[in-house]
């Protein structure tokens, strides 16, 4: 199988939430549009973290959010990120090394361009001629 660029399998439809968001209101934006992350960041659209389902399960473990909680307590600070031409099997071994499912696409300045998830990675595998380059 041909190896090709993360800018060819990472999604561009983004739905991104800033760190004062209420963890409620993330929530529910990842309920509406059947998504298990989003990605935090600041007002010139630099990424400063990421919010998953995962850390959903663990909030719930440990204790119930309370009222006006933000996402900046619970979100995931010390992200793993790819740049648009790193290789697809790269990004692969470092989501399998660190046991994400997640990781956003950046641009040094254009900021959060994209996400590459395991979704995107099975979708890969199971048609690689949708991602082959013509």
């Amino acid at each position: 199988m041909e190896d090709v660029f993360v800018a060819r399998l990472m999604s561009t439809s983004l739905h991104t939430v800033r760190p004062d968001t209420l963890v409620e209101d993330a929530a529910q934006l990842m309920l509406d549009n059947n998504i298990s992350s989003v990605i935090v960041v600041d007002e010139s659209n630099h990424l400063e973290g990421i919010l998953t389902t995962t850390d959903f399960v663990r909030i719930v473990a440990k204790s119930q959010p309370k009222a006006q909680t933000t996402v900046s307590r619970y979100m995931t600070t010390d992200v793993v990120t790819a740049a648009a031409q790193d290789s697809i099997v790269a990004v692969a071994d470092s989501l399998t090394k660190h046991g994400f499912h997640h990781m956003p696409v950046v641009d040094e300045s254009e900021g959060v361009i994209g996400i590459v998830t395991t979704s995107d990675l099975a979708a890969y595998l199971s048609q690689p001629e949708q991602f082959a380059v013509s």
